[in-house]
């Protein structure tokens, strides 16, 4: 049985948890192939550290098994995240100028957010440009991954699933959950020959924020 370094673990796991949500100590010893009394105590520790946090849910007549996920520390370890400045700096806007201005001051940000994209993203196949969104969004911040996926009918428009599990706007999103439609029309602005569906939402209890992107009926890959 291979075992990894105790603190590249420690850092495997919460990437885990990230990505997956929550998992069971004997899941994490699975994964990544060391005992489960190696993993619980990697767990013990980054529970002790606040990083982490679990829930006992029943199963059978068995012993309750531990689900663990990350705690908001621990997803405060990822990069990316805006600090508690800009949190008070739009708090402050938004006293002064109003809800409505402040809206339109998001918008407006966002709007140019999404001209810069569509201009990076250039031209090319949907594929070719859906990657290199994925990659700017991991330059800020964003655990972003994309796929294929195929598609219901066999005539449909290729489409491709982003999905983010690190957000580094969440401290900004908390206080002005406005920011997470821009988002979505920021992605429809700089890929305008396709149509994108929001599949999974962060704001709404889910582990990551994912987008579903189809080329429109009458574009081409």
């Amino acid at each position: 049985m291979t075992s990894l370094h105790p603190s590249s673990t420690k850092e495997d796991i919460l990437e885990f948890l990230l990505k997956h949500g929550e998992a069971t100590a004997s899941a994490l010893a699975n994964h990544f192939k060391v005992s489960a009394q190696a993993i619980r105590r990697h767990l013990k520790d980054l529970e002790a550290e606040a990083l982490i946090e679990h829930q006992s849910i029943q199963e059978g007549m068995g012993r309750p098994n531990n689900l663990y996920r990350l705690s908001r520390r621990g997803r405060e370890r990822f990069p990316g995240q805006y600090d508690q400045f800009a949190v008070s700096l739009l708090d402050a806007l938004n006293e002064t100028v109003g809800k409505e201005q402040m809206s339109t001051v998001l918008r407006k940000q966002w709007e140019r957010k999404a001209q810069e994209y569509q201009h990076q993203l250039g031209n090319g196949s949907l594929a070719e440009r859906v990657e290199r969104l994925v990659e700017l969004r991991k330059r800020e911040g964003y655990m972003a991954e994309w796929r294929a996926v195929e598609p219901e009918a066999e005539e449909s428009a290729p489409q491709y699933l982003v999905e983010e599990y690190n957000c580094a706007i969440s401290q900004i999103a908390e206080s002005f959950p406005t920011v997470c439609g821009h988002e979505l029309e920021m992605f429809e602005v700089a890929l305008p020959d396709c149509d994108v569906t929001r599949t999974h939402w962060q704001a709404e209890g889910e582990h990551r924020c994912g987008y579903l992107i189809q080329a429109k009926a009458d574009a081409k890959d």
